[in-house]
Protein backbone atom coordinates (compact mmCIF):
# COMPACT_ATOMS: atom_id res chain seq x y z
CA UNK A 1 0.00 0.00 0.00
CA UNK A 2 1.06 3.46 -0.81
CA UNK A 3 1.31 5.53 1.82
CA UNK A 4 -0.85 8.13 0.39
CA UNK A 5 -3.93 5.81 0.25
CA UNK A 6 -2.67 4.70 3.67
CA UNK A 7 -2.70 8.22 5.00
CA UNK A 8 -6.67 8.96 3.03
CA UNK A 9 -7.73 6.21 4.28
CA UNK A 10 -9.77 8.72 7.09
CA UNK A 11 -9.38 12.25 7.05
CA UNK A 12 -8.85 12.55 11.20
CA UNK A 13 -6.20 9.87 12.75
CA UNK A 14 -6.17 10.07 16.37
CA UNK A 15 -3.29 9.05 17.52
CA UNK A 16 -3.37 7.18 21.49
CA UNK A 17 -1.21 4.99 23.26
CA UNK A 18 -0.20 4.85 27.11
CA UNK A 19 1.92 7.72 28.35
CA UNK A 20 6.16 7.12 27.46
CA UNK A 21 5.43 4.29 24.31
CA UNK A 22 6.47 7.44 22.07
CA UNK A 23 2.57 8.52 21.14
CA UNK A 24 3.59 12.00 20.35
CA UNK A 25 6.81 11.15 18.19
CA UNK A 26 4.42 8.79 16.07
CA UNK A 27 1.99 11.54 15.65
CA UNK A 28 5.10 13.37 13.95
CA UNK A 29 6.54 10.44 12.37
CA UNK A 30 2.60 10.15 10.61
CA UNK A 31 2.52 13.57 9.34
CA UNK A 32 6.09 13.89 8.37
CA UNK A 33 5.71 10.58 5.99
CA UNK A 34 2.17 12.11 4.52
CA UNK A 35 3.73 15.31 3.99
CA UNK A 36 6.65 13.56 1.84
CA UNK A 37 3.50 11.77 0.10
CA UNK A 38 2.05 15.36 -1.07
CA UNK A 39 -0.32 15.88 1.43
CA UNK A 40 -1.18 18.81 3.66
CA UNK A 41 -1.29 17.72 7.35
CA UNK A 42 -2.46 19.31 10.30
CA UNK A 43 -1.40 17.72 13.98
CA UNK A 44 -3.40 19.12 16.77
CA UNK A 45 -2.07 18.79 20.28
CA UNK A 46 -4.46 18.25 22.70
CA UNK A 47 -2.80 18.41 26.05
CA UNK A 48 -0.24 21.22 25.09
CA UNK A 49 2.57 19.12 27.15
CA UNK A 50 3.65 17.14 24.44
CA UNK A 51 7.51 17.70 22.53
CA UNK A 52 5.96 17.96 19.45
CA UNK A 53 7.12 21.57 18.01
CA UNK A 54 10.28 20.28 19.57
CA UNK A 55 10.72 17.21 16.99
CA UNK A 56 10.76 19.69 14.31
CA UNK A 57 13.28 22.21 15.67
CA UNK A 58 9.97 24.83 16.28
CA UNK A 59 8.74 26.50 19.54
CA UNK A 60 6.00 25.52 21.76
CA UNK A 61 2.64 25.50 19.86
CA UNK A 62 -0.43 27.55 20.46
CA UNK A 63 -3.81 27.85 19.69
CA UNK A 64 -2.69 29.59 16.58
CA UNK A 65 -1.70 27.67 13.58
CA UNK A 66 2.31 27.38 12.91
CA UNK A 67 3.93 25.98 10.15
CA UNK A 68 6.46 22.85 11.73
CA UNK A 69 7.62 21.94 8.63
CA UNK A 70 6.85 22.22 4.83
CA UNK A 71 3.17 20.70 4.42
CA UNK A 72 2.71 20.26 8.07
CA UNK A 73 0.63 22.83 10.52
CA UNK A 74 -0.21 22.31 13.73
CA UNK A 75 -2.13 24.11 16.99
CA UNK A 76 -2.39 22.99 20.58
CA UNK A 77 -6.49 22.84 21.54
CA UNK A 78 -7.15 23.83 24.96
CA UNK A 79 -10.75 23.49 26.36
CA UNK A 80 -11.14 27.33 27.33
CA UNK A 81 -9.79 28.82 23.92
CA UNK A 82 -12.13 26.00 21.91
CA UNK A 83 -15.29 27.29 24.18
CA UNK A 84 -14.32 31.17 23.18
CA UNK A 85 -14.22 30.13 19.72
CA UNK A 86 -17.14 27.92 20.08
CA UNK A 87 -19.31 31.22 21.41
CA UNK A 88 -17.62 33.55 18.98
CA UNK A 89 -18.87 31.75 16.12
CA UNK A 90 -22.39 31.03 17.54
CA UNK A 91 -22.95 34.26 17.79
CA UNK A 92 -21.85 34.97 21.54
CA UNK A 93 -18.97 37.48 21.22
CA UNK A 94 -20.15 39.33 23.97
CA UNK A 95 -20.87 36.53 26.35
CA UNK A 96 -16.99 35.09 26.09
CA UNK A 97 -15.58 38.39 26.70
CA UNK A 98 -17.47 39.08 29.56
CA UNK A 99 -16.71 35.17 30.97
CA UNK A 100 -12.62 36.78 30.03
CA UNK A 101 -13.03 39.40 32.15
CA UNK A 102 -15.00 37.90 35.22
CA UNK A 103 -12.93 34.71 35.92
CA UNK A 104 -15.72 32.41 35.25
CA UNK A 105 -14.45 30.18 31.88
CA UNK A 106 -13.21 27.71 33.79
CA UNK A 107 -16.11 27.01 35.87
CA UNK A 108 -18.47 27.64 32.10
CA UNK A 109 -16.51 24.43 31.01
CA UNK A 110 -16.74 22.50 33.66
CA UNK A 111 -19.86 22.67 34.71
CA UNK A 112 -21.19 19.52 32.80
CA UNK A 113 -18.98 16.63 32.77
CA UNK A 114 -17.26 15.79 29.65
CA UNK A 115 -18.09 18.94 28.46
CA UNK A 116 -13.76 19.73 27.87
CA UNK A 117 -13.77 17.17 25.75
CA UNK A 118 -16.44 17.85 23.76
CA UNK A 119 -15.70 21.54 23.04
CA UNK A 120 -11.81 19.86 21.80
CA UNK A 121 -13.22 17.19 19.82
CA UNK A 122 -15.67 19.67 18.19
CA UNK A 123 -13.02 22.03 17.20
CA UNK A 124 -11.65 18.57 15.38
CA UNK A 125 -14.86 18.14 13.97
CA UNK A 126 -15.05 22.07 12.49
CA UNK A 127 -11.23 21.60 11.01
CA UNK A 128 -12.32 18.32 9.61
CA UNK A 129 -15.74 19.68 7.91
CA UNK A 130 -13.94 22.54 6.59
CA UNK A 131 -11.24 20.26 5.08
CA UNK A 132 -8.86 22.02 7.23
CA UNK A 133 -5.98 19.88 5.66
CA UNK A 134 -6.13 16.44 3.49
CA UNK A 135 -5.01 14.72 6.96
CA UNK A 136 -5.85 15.85 10.47
CA UNK A 137 -3.51 13.79 13.06
CA UNK A 138 -4.85 14.39 16.39
CA UNK A 139 -1.84 13.63 19.30
CA UNK A 140 -4.12 12.57 21.92
CA UNK A 141 -4.04 12.15 25.57
CA UNK A 142 -2.76 9.13 27.16
CA UNK A 143 -4.66 5.67 27.30
CA UNK A 144 -6.29 5.86 30.55
CA UNK A 145 -7.85 9.70 29.43
CA UNK A 146 -8.36 8.80 26.03
CA UNK A 147 -11.23 6.33 26.49
CA UNK A 148 -12.89 9.17 28.28
CA UNK A 149 -11.78 11.68 25.43
CA UNK A 150 -13.73 9.61 22.75
CA UNK A 151 -16.63 8.15 25.27
CA UNK A 152 -17.51 11.93 26.33
CA UNK A 153 -19.67 12.83 23.32
CA UNK A 154 -21.70 10.03 23.56
CA UNK A 155 -22.11 10.69 27.71
CA UNK A 156 -23.73 14.07 26.16
CA UNK A 157 -25.82 13.03 24.34
CA UNK A 158 -27.37 11.07 26.55
CA UNK A 159 -27.65 13.78 29.23
CA UNK A 160 -28.48 17.04 27.30
CA UNK A 161 -31.66 16.45 25.07
CA UNK A 162 -31.53 19.63 23.54
CA UNK A 163 -29.86 22.84 22.24
CA UNK A 164 -26.65 23.46 20.99
CA UNK A 165 -24.37 21.03 23.40
CA UNK A 166 -26.86 17.89 22.05
CA UNK A 167 -26.72 19.21 18.26
CA UNK A 168 -21.99 19.44 18.83
CA UNK A 169 -21.88 15.99 20.68
CA UNK A 170 -24.46 14.13 17.94
CA UNK A 171 -21.83 16.07 14.82
CA UNK A 172 -19.16 14.47 16.89
CA UNK A 173 -20.49 10.91 17.73
CA UNK A 174 -21.29 10.91 13.45
CA UNK A 175 -17.50 12.37 13.47
CA UNK A 176 -16.09 9.31 15.37
CA UNK A 177 -18.74 6.61 14.22
CA UNK A 178 -17.71 7.15 10.48
CA UNK A 179 -14.37 5.19 9.35
CA UNK A 180 -13.96 6.98 6.45
CA UNK A 181 -14.00 10.36 8.41
CA UNK A 182 -12.48 9.00 11.21
CA UNK A 183 -9.68 5.93 12.58
CA UNK A 184 -7.65 5.81 15.71
CA UNK A 185 -3.98 4.94 15.55
CA UNK A 186 -2.62 2.82 18.97
CA UNK A 187 0.55 2.84 20.16
CA UNK A 188 2.87 0.37 21.84
CA UNK A 189 6.06 -0.76 23.17
CA UNK A 190 7.40 -4.78 22.46
CA UNK A 191 6.81 -5.58 25.91
CA UNK A 192 4.67 -7.07 28.32
CA UNK A 193 2.65 -4.40 30.36
CA UNK A 194 2.39 -1.97 27.16
CA UNK A 195 1.26 -4.65 24.64
CA UNK A 196 -1.17 -5.82 27.61
CA UNK A 197 -2.90 -2.17 28.20
CA UNK A 198 -2.98 -1.76 24.25
CA UNK A 199 -5.01 -4.96 23.89
CA UNK A 200 -7.34 -3.52 26.93
CA UNK A 201 -7.60 0.08 25.24
CA UNK A 202 -8.30 -1.45 22.02
CA UNK A 203 -11.64 -3.34 22.86
CA UNK A 204 -12.90 -0.86 25.08
CA UNK A 205 -12.31 1.91 22.42
CA UNK A 206 -14.67 -0.61 19.61
CA UNK A 207 -17.20 -2.01 21.92
CA UNK A 208 -17.21 1.50 23.97
CA UNK A 209 -16.49 4.25 21.58
CA UNK A 210 -17.70 2.62 18.01
CA UNK A 211 -14.24 4.14 16.31
CA UNK A 212 -12.53 2.18 13.66
CA UNK A 213 -9.25 1.00 14.56
CA UNK A 214 -6.39 1.20 12.30
CA UNK A 215 -3.24 -0.35 12.49
CA UNK A 216 -1.19 -0.98 15.35
CA UNK A 217 1.89 1.14 15.80
CA UNK A 218 4.61 -1.31 17.68
CA UNK A 219 7.26 1.81 18.49
CA UNK A 220 10.79 1.40 19.42
CA UNK A 221 11.64 -2.05 17.75
CA UNK A 222 15.10 -2.82 18.09
CA UNK A 223 16.64 -3.61 14.03
CA UNK A 224 17.85 -7.16 13.45
CA UNK A 225 21.92 -7.58 13.55
CA UNK A 226 23.93 -8.87 10.57
CA UNK A 227 24.90 -11.48 13.31
CA UNK A 228 23.76 -14.93 14.51
CA UNK A 229 23.55 -15.95 18.25
CA UNK A 230 26.12 -18.25 19.09
CA UNK A 231 29.56 -18.16 17.02
CA UNK A 232 28.45 -14.80 15.46
CA UNK A 233 28.84 -13.10 18.78
CA UNK A 234 32.10 -13.98 20.35
CA UNK A 235 35.08 -12.24 21.24
CA UNK A 236 37.02 -14.37 18.75
CA UNK A 237 34.62 -13.70 15.89
CA UNK A 238 34.99 -9.99 16.53
CA UNK A 239 38.54 -9.96 16.97
CA UNK A 240 38.47 -11.84 13.63
CA UNK A 241 36.53 -9.04 11.81
CA UNK A 242 38.71 -6.43 13.10
CA UNK A 243 41.51 -7.96 11.72
CA UNK A 244 39.78 -8.54 8.10
CA UNK A 245 38.77 -4.62 8.56
CA UNK A 246 42.51 -3.74 10.01
CA UNK A 247 41.07 -2.10 13.16
CA UNK A 248 42.53 -2.84 16.23
CA UNK A 249 40.53 -4.57 19.28
CA UNK A 250 41.63 -5.31 22.51
CA UNK A 251 40.52 -8.57 24.29
CA UNK A 252 38.73 -6.34 26.91
CA UNK A 253 37.25 -4.38 23.65
CA UNK A 254 35.88 -7.76 22.15
CA UNK A 255 34.71 -9.26 25.46
CA UNK A 256 32.35 -5.70 25.30
CA UNK A 257 31.33 -6.02 22.21
CA UNK A 258 30.23 -9.49 22.44
CA UNK A 259 28.46 -9.25 25.35
CA UNK A 260 26.50 -6.13 23.29
CA UNK A 261 25.21 -7.98 20.41
CA UNK A 262 24.41 -11.23 22.82
CA UNK A 263 22.45 -8.58 24.67
CA UNK A 264 20.83 -6.97 21.41
CA UNK A 265 20.02 -10.42 19.87
CA UNK A 266 18.89 -11.33 23.26
CA UNK A 267 16.67 -8.27 23.32
CA UNK A 268 15.50 -8.14 19.80
CA UNK A 269 13.97 -11.78 20.52
CA UNK A 270 11.82 -10.87 23.31
CA UNK A 271 10.66 -8.35 21.27
CA UNK A 272 9.37 -10.19 18.51
CA UNK A 273 7.90 -12.75 20.94
CA UNK A 274 5.88 -9.54 22.46
CA UNK A 275 4.88 -8.30 19.30
CA UNK A 276 3.75 -11.77 17.76
CA UNK A 277 1.30 -12.04 21.19
CA UNK A 278 0.19 -8.87 20.39
CA UNK A 279 -0.94 -10.15 16.90
CA UNK A 280 -2.30 -13.16 18.16
CA UNK A 281 -4.56 -11.20 20.97
CA UNK A 282 -5.46 -7.90 18.33
CA UNK A 283 -5.68 -8.99 14.73
CA UNK A 284 -4.87 -5.92 13.53
CA UNK A 285 -1.78 -5.05 10.85
CA UNK A 286 1.24 -3.88 12.85
CA UNK A 287 3.67 -1.25 11.69
CA UNK A 288 6.88 -1.76 13.43
CA UNK A 289 8.90 1.39 14.22
CA UNK A 290 12.63 1.12 14.83
CA UNK A 291 14.34 2.48 18.50
CA UNK A 292 16.01 5.63 18.26
CA UNK A 293 19.57 5.55 20.28
CA UNK A 294 19.16 9.39 21.43
CA UNK A 295 16.79 11.08 24.27
CA UNK A 296 15.89 13.51 22.08
CA UNK A 297 14.08 13.11 19.17
CA UNK A 298 15.02 15.78 15.61
CA UNK A 299 14.29 16.40 12.43
CA UNK A 300 17.30 13.96 11.41
CA UNK A 301 15.27 10.84 13.32
CA UNK A 302 12.08 11.63 12.08
CA UNK A 303 13.43 11.40 8.86
CA UNK A 304 14.05 8.15 9.43
CA UNK A 305 11.17 7.36 11.10
CA UNK A 306 8.83 8.63 8.52
CA UNK A 307 11.19 6.28 6.07
CA UNK A 308 10.89 3.39 8.17
CA UNK A 309 6.51 4.24 8.52
CA UNK A 310 6.46 4.32 4.33
CA UNK A 311 8.11 0.68 3.71
CA UNK A 312 6.34 -0.78 6.77
CA UNK A 313 2.56 0.78 5.04
CA UNK A 314 4.19 -0.53 1.78
CA UNK A 315 4.42 -4.20 3.55
CA UNK A 316 0.92 -4.19 4.69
Amino acid sequence: MEVRDFCATARVVIVAGKGGVGKTTVTATLAVAAARAGMSVLIVEVEGKSGLAAAFGQPPLRYEEAELAPGIRARTLTPDAALLDWLEHNGLGRVSRRLVRTGALDVVATAVPGMKDILVLGKVKSLELTRAADLIVVDAPAAGHAITFLLSPRGLLDAVRVGPVHRQAADVVALLSDPRRCQVLLVTLPEETPVNELVETAFAIEDRVGVALGPVVVNGCYEDLPLEAGDGVTPGSFRRDAEVLDVFVSDREARDLAAAAAFRLERAALQRRQADRLAARLPLPQIRLPFMFRGDIGPVELEHLSEAFTTEVARL
